[in-house]
């Protein structure tokens, strides 16, 4: 199918959206936010290797196939694939809800989302928008500062379900919500277009972990927004271990208020084509920003990750490190944009990237970026990209370990300095066996 073909078929599932009665009832602010995103997608389309944002990557690959829109799964937690529940399952984690949503809808049978107090809101993005779609109306879409061609714009367009996450003033969440999109393949490739928005006010302080799991061939097009207000901390985790068959695009969106502190951890181990774009707007002075990442590619498979902060405001502080472990012919794209505006006095930020190849067939493009317009700041950037160390090999060896053990161990050390940054025990615990089953070292 032609990348035109292609385009022409999403807006003919768009024209069924919106004569549906799904699409029909929606509030009217919800059908102009769609009709003005299916205009972009429509003026847009795909992005291809001339567009800068992506000339490292080629999604030829979903420009040109022809995905079905998803239909929500009805059946019961017993009849999930194997594998398929243990995969976002986090053993000994205690949750403040556990949100499943299957194929891009909710699926309440797998839920367990409590009355809370305090105000706090968890629920389906489809329910809000049903009931009370005044609660996402001043946040839903506001809070993209930097689109990502035709990608994002498709997801607007195809806005119906996902998780909505809201913490009004002072209010503290002792516990991580969970939030699962399990796709489930039935021999025909289909998209989903999941919706996350989570708002935390102010003095307010919140966990959420976000998980992707998936079997078969699919298309998850992934937007979530977060805001975060005057001195809110807000934990952000992102798991995504889609099938190897996947195709995978995701923007996260973050605007943060005065003194707000806000950390996001993203792990990506699956999928065969990913692109991961994180933009972070520092809107006012005091926020402290932590973007750590870690992927994990091997096969045939390519990953992209794009990262920008933007230094709108003075006395911010950002901090970002990403690590990439590439294996056989797989490809990885990493470029990182640090923005500092001419406002923004005394900012404090640095990058880094580091990249180990264990294969000679492996290839990673890192493109660290720094534009800055202020003239009273400590901003630094690197790029790092090399094979396991002879003399670390040497070390070990002259021990007697063996030469496929000891180059587990260096490789299990050089990502476990991801994973041990995360602060939720159970899920850094979970994430640490999943390194261990990946590397032969004998536990």
């Amino acid at each position: 199918m032609r990348v035109a073909e292609a385009s022409d078929l999403y807006l003919t599932q768009f024209d069924g959206l919106t004569q549906s009665h799904d699409g029909g009832a929606q509030p009217a602010w919800l059908r102009d936010l769609r009709r003005q995103a299916i205009a972009r997608f429509r003026a847009e389309g795909f992005p291809t290797t001339r567009d800068e944002e992506f000339r490292a990557t080629p999604v030829n690959a979903i420009a040109d196939a022809a995905f079905e829109q998803a239909i929500a799964d009805p059946t019961p937690a017993a009849a999930l694939p194997a594998g398929i529940h243990e995969q976002f399952t986090i053993p000994d984690l205690t949750t403040a809800a556990d949100v499943v949503f299957v194929n891009g809808r909710f699926a309440g049978h797998l839920s367990s989302v409590p009355a809370l107090p305090n105000g706090i809101r968890i629920a389906s993005l489809a329910s809000v928008l049903a009931t009370e779609p005044t609660l996402v109306e001043p946040y839903l879409n506001r809070n993209i500062s930097f689109p990502m061609q035709g990608f994002t714009a498709l997801n607007t367009a195809f806005i119906q379900d996902g998780a909505v996450v809201i913490l009004p003033d002072n209010a503290v969440l002792d516990a991580p919500v969970h939030l699962v999109y399990v796709s489930l393949g039935n021999g025909r490739p289909f998209v989903a277009h999941p919706r996350t928005l989570i708002v935390a006010g102010r003095h307010s302080q919140a966990k959420v972990i976000e998980s992707f799991v998936g079997s078969q061939t699919y298309f998850t097009n992934s937007v979530t927004e977060i805001v975060g207000a005057e001195n809110s901390h807000v934990g952000h985790y992102r798991v995504q271990r889609e099938s190897l068959e996947a195709f995978h695009v995701s923007g996260l969106h973050i605007r943060l208020g005065r003194n707000a502190v806000f950390a996001s951890h993203s792990l990506t181990l699956g999928g065969q084509l990913v692109r991961n774009d994180v933009n972070a707007t520092l809107d006012a002075e005091g926020i402290h920003c932590t973007l750590n990442g870690l992927y994990l590619v091997d096969g045939k498979r390519l990953v992209d990750n794009h990262t920008m902060i933007d230094h709108a405001k003075p006395h911010c502080e950002s901090h970002e490190l990403y690590k990439g472990v590439l294996d056989d012919q797989a490809r990885g794209v990493f470029n990182g944009k640090i923005f500092v505006r001419e406002d923004a006095q005394k900012t404090d930020a640095k990058q880094t990237n580091q990249v180990l190849l264990l294969s000679e067939d492996a290839t990673i493009n890192t493109k660290p970026q720094l534009e800055i317009f202020a003239d009273d700041v400590k901003c630094t950037h690197g790029a790092t990209i090399g094979q396991l160390a002879a003399e670390q090999m040497f070390y070990l060896r002259a021990r007697g370990i063996g030469q496929a053990e000891a180059q587990a161990m260096l490789i299990h050390a050089f990502a476990a300095d991801i994973v041990e940054r995360i602060d939720l025990e159970p899920l850094r615990d979970q994430l640490e066996q999943y390194l261990l089953s990946r590397l032969p070292i004998d536990a």
